[in-house]
């Protein structure tokens, strides 16, 4: 049997006054989804451990299977990664957004959506006027790109910029933690904090008066005017999904975020790119659906990971929400599961969230939320709508963490 998760990132929420006391995912018109629910089974997943932060970082990575008090290293190696960066042994990869800031606060996480082709000017100007031996400045994809200090410690309070929208800056500046291991080589956390809090003031005043953002004010648009550097790490060590699942003998990733493509290559699985794919509510759906079908005559296993209903939250936009998880479900996983329905080889498809992303609250809050789990020869259970809700009484209860893909592999 192959397997195929498809995760729409940050899409369970709480009840929102305005839809009656629905959630987005109840209020959305999702029939494929909710007919797999009656189809298959259910459930909800806890997919952040005690101790972490609600990242989609941990989040996915816990559902691939990973115990991730042996694999977590932060965002910034992964992202390094999926960009073909191969880390030294002494470097300490940081995850850098261009956001943008206005009257001293964050007004979002994104430099107003900036596109890639603007982003790595910005990167490359960065780096030319603020890198050195030490500081390297990497380009990524659109406000997404990488900070890399040798030497840097990893031992640093970061505040990850959408977990703060609307807030003050200045009091959110990386602070050091408590390093109880200093590697002979490494730098203080002290003095690594004192690095990055430097670099975040002296690129607000290269930014600011760089053309792209001279443009960008004189059309109205949020101007992408500060680094934001955040979940640093040094160079992880994972097993493949192959080594931990002798059901994978090969497996792909589809994602427009380089922190997944980054986690699907330490877990050995083939990265598959998608022309458009934007990681917003116009990505390429039918291109990703089509690559995750392709990819499934020849893998054991897929990984289609879309980012739109996350970023939507993260904006606050309840329309926008509603819409891109309608999306996932007719542009998704309709053409999925109509194809595969009738392959001779039986395909599970897997469906869920990694976190929910309350639009009324814009961050990553750490609750379970629902699967469903659908093959042609699965025992339903009673459960016949897909959301937070209906899914409580769902055949497989509350499941944690690597739970989830141990009874995936099962089927």
């Amino acid at each position: 049997m192959k397997h195929i998760i498809i995760l729409g990132d940050g899409m369970a929420d709480h009840p929102v006054a305005r839809l009656g006391g629905m959630t987005p995912l109840q209020h959305a018109d999702t029939p494929y989804m909710d007919m797999l629910a009656r189809k298959g089974r259910t459930g909800r997943l806890v997919t952040v451990p005690e101790g972490f932060p609600p990242g989609s970082e941990v989040a996915n990575t816990a559902i691939m299977g990973y115990d991730l008090n042996k694999v977590y290293e932060g965002r910034g190696p992964l992202e390094a990664a999926s960009i073909g960066y191969e880390m030294e042994p002494d470097d300490m990869a940081i995850r850098c957004n261009i956001i943008c800031l206005a009257d001293g606060r964050i007004k979002n996480h994104h430099g107003g959506h900036l596109t890639t082709a603007d982003a790595d000017e910005l990167i490359h100007y960065l780096d030319m006027h603020l890198g050195d031996e030490r500081v390297r400045f990497i380009t990524g994809i659109q406000y997404r790109h990488l900070l890399v200090i040798k030497g840097g410690n990893k031992h640093i309070i970061c505040s990850p910029p959408h977990d703060h929208p609307d807030e003050p800056w200045q009091p959110l500046l990386v602070k050091p933690g408590v390093d109880d291991c200093p590697q002979p080589g490494r730098l203080s956390p002290e003095e690594t904090a004192d690095i990055i809090n430097d670099l975040i003031l002296r690129s607000q005043s290269l930014l600011s008066d760089h053309p792209i953002n001279t443009e960008r004010h004189e059309q109205g648009l949020d101007e992408a005017n500060s680094i934001w550097p955040w979940s640093p790490g040094y160079r992880p060590s994972m097993q493949t999904i192959a080594q931990l699942y002798p059901q994978v003998t090969s497996g792909s990733v589809i994602s427009a975020v380089d922190l997944i493509k980054g986690i699907g290559h330490y877990a050995g699985l083939r990265i598959i790119e998608v022309e458009g794919a934007t990681g917003l509510y116009d990505t390429n759906y039918e291109g990703k659906a089509a690559a995750a079908i392709e990819a499934l005559r020849h893998d054991d296993f897929v990984f289609l990971h879309l980012e739109a209903s996350d970023e939507a939250g993260h904006d606050g936009n309840l329309e926008l929400k509603i819409r891109t998880i309608e999306y996932l479900d007719h542009r998704i996983v309709e053409p999925i599961y109509n194809e595969v329905k009738q392959w001779d080889e039986p395909v599970c498809i897997a469906i869920l969230p990694d976190h929910p992303t309350p639009v009324e609250l814009r961050t990553h809050i750490n609750e379970p939320v629902p699967f469903i789990i659908w093959h042609r020869d699965i025992e339903p259970d009673s459960v016949a709508l897909y959301d937070e809700v209906s899914c409580v009484n769902g055949s497989y209860g509350l499941l944690r963490l690597d739970e989830f893909m141990r009874e995936l592999m099962r089927a």
